[in-house]
């Protein structure tokens, strides 16, 4: 891995989760893709841990409780922006019996909208092995803004300054249209050497016909890393023969299904941060996943 300040550096948009308690009412932690990423990676990577997250709150308690909760995971929160005028985005989830979840947001508005409007913002990010983001840290931000960023990125991996790690993680709302949202992911996939897909949102954004169909198109390119998840059968590589790839055992109990993917991608990305070969890493995603859905909420506890 690259020499930088930072193991990894994770971009995008957390907020507040309600989630009600069977016994105890409501209560309130804080969420998103990349955020839940950039926790796991640094839980498992250990205390040496240097993972940094680049968002935008506001000033309202909620932010300043993410701002310490962060803290307390050991995350470097120097790139967190504070918003005069807007606040950090809410979102309340539920689930149900086969712990499949559902979603209510309230982040229309929400500070991290404003991410890299000013681009001065992006030539003051700390250097970093692997800066991480996904297709939700795209769709939210300003069309400006995210081709300066998609930019930026580019000219760091031509000049051999950090590895680049894309999950799509693709939902429609969140974008002008389906279009603009094929082309920008489409773009990202030239940009990125780590590869971390979900199937069903590759086949959902890119219309591939089948499973084969997603494997045979990122096979197609030369990755530093690449894993396809495919839920509870485990994830594929196509840098690995197919029986080249570990078992995947299933997860004992599903409670919640919640950052499931995102799990995953923090488990994988400790491996490879340590050094560890495409199978080690694998096994990693999928070993904390399978922990993450028998627990509810985004972040589960400590053990």
């Amino acid at each position: 891995m690259f020499p930088a300040v930072l193991h990894l550096l994770a971009i995008g948009e957390v907020m507040a989760e309600i989630r009600r308690e069977p016994t105890a009412g409501f209560r309130v932690g804080f969420a998103g893709d990349t955020f839940n990423t950039a926790v796991y990676c640094a839980r498992e990577f250990g205390p040496s841990a240097r993972i940094g997250y680049c968002t935008r709150v506001g000033r309202d308690p909620l932010s300043r409780a993410f701002l310490s909760a962060a803290g307390d995971e050991g995350i470097d929160v120097s790139q967190v922006g504070s918003d005069d005028e807007r606040n950090i985005g809410i979102y309340a989830v539920s689930t149900d019996d086969a712990g499949e979840r559902s979603f209510h947001y309230w982040r229309g508005d929400s500070a991290a909208r404003g991410l890299f409007a000013s681009g001065e913002t992006l030539a003051s990010l700390p250097t970093a092995s692997v800066v991480y983001l996904s297709g939700i840290t795209l769709a939210i931000m300003e069309s400006s803004a995210r081709g300066r960023l998609v930019a930026h990125l580019r000219d760091l991996r031509g000049r051999d300054a950090c590895h680049v790690a894309f999950d799509s993680n693709y939902r429609p709302r969140l974008w002008e249209d389906a279009e603009t949202a094929r082309r920008t992911v489409g773009e990202m996939w030239r940009v990125a050497d780590i590869a971390l897909p979900s199937l069903d949102d590759e086949i959902a954004l890119f219309g591939d016909a089948d499973e084969e169909a997603v494997i045979a198109r990122f096979a197609a390119s030369d990755w530093r890393a690449c894993a396809i998840k495919r839920g509870a059968r485990g994830p594929v590589s196509p840098r690995l023969a197919r029986d080249a790839h570990p078992e995947f055992a299933p997860a004992p109990d599903v409670v919640d299904t919640t950052a499931a993917g995102d799990s995953f991608n923090g488990g994988y990305l400790a491996a490879l941060l340590r050094g560890e070969d495409e199978r080690r890493c694998l096994a990693a995603g999928h070993d904390i996943a399978s922990r993450v859905v028998g627990a509810p909420g985004a972040l589960i506890e400590r053990g």
